[in-house]
């Protein structure tokens, strides 16, 4: 499948230099296409080196693949990408995976995997931020999941560690608000991406998944990453501490 042909933009005064942690995903590709398209400069970054070039070619954007998982490496690569940038003022990470596996099921190397890709990572990628990010502040921006505010059965893995993730977010908007440096989160519902393929690509799970979002649907990409290029927007320069929950009713209300 040929990538989708874009406008090309030019960076202006007001762009915004983001470093995108999962880049080649469903909502990280969504992210990045966005961002560019509104004249912002990114750089990718991702596991996977040759889905990465890819992309990388199509956008113009620098990019380097790395392990979020290795501290080492996250910290290299986001030097690098505020090198090659000029600058960092915004970092968002939407890399992670999906366990739906209740407790009892769960493997002591399955909930160190869970832990290691959604909370321990996000955590590197922002200390690694925080470190090198512009003396005028800027914006990141994690994902965490409905699944972290409303009980879900067979979640509890990732519910940990999404819930851990908004612990994150509002103790380092606190930690670093004096630097005008705003942390979010977004938490979507169920949202079509080749991550959740084995729940989407199933009627009968999908049929289910439907009915407990108030609105009926699922979540596509572009939704997610539309919030997450909002909260990235210097001109949101007074919200911070937030999760925002992208998830069509999921967290909050009750289905009819």
């Amino acid at each position: 499948m040929t990538a989708p042909d874009l406008p090309s933009a030019t960076p202006g005064a007001n762009s915004a230099h983001v470093l995108v942690w999962g880049a080649t995903g469903g909502i990280g590709s969504a992210i990045v296409r966005n961002l560019h398209r509104s004249g912002h400069r990114v750089f990718l970054a991702a596991r996977r080196a040759e889905r990465l070039e890819t992309l990388a070619r199509e956008l113009g954007a620098p990019w380097q693949a790395a392990d979020a998982r290795d501290s080492a490496a996250v910290e290299a690569l986001t030097q690098h990408a505020a090198t090659t940038l000029g600058t960092l003022d915004g970092m968002t990470f939407c890399a992670g995976s999906v366990l739906l596996k209740s407790a009892a099921t769960t493997s002591d190397a399955e909930w160190a995997d869970t832990l290691a890709t959604n909370l321990t990572a996000a955590f590197y990628a922002l200390r690694a931020a925080v470190r090198v990010m512009s003396p005028a502040g800027g914006s990141i921006v994690l994902v965490s999941s409905a699944a972290a505010r409303i009980g879900l059965p067979n979640h509890e893995a990732v519910a940990a560690a999404k819930a851990g993730v908004e612990g994150l977010v509002r103790a380092a908007a606190a930690s670093y608000a004096r630097r005008n440096i705003r942390v979010n989160a977004v938490a979507p519902g169920l949202v079509r991406t080749p991550l959740t393929a084995g729940i989407t690509g199933n009627e009968t799970a999908l049929k289910y998944s439907r009915s407990l979002h108030a609105l009926g649907r699922i979540g596509e990409p572009g939704e997610v990453a539309a919030a997450i290029c909002w909260l990235l927007d210097p001109v949101q320069a007074w919200v911070t501490g937030q999760v925002l929950g992208v998830d069509g009713g999921l967290s909050v209300l009750v289905p009819r």
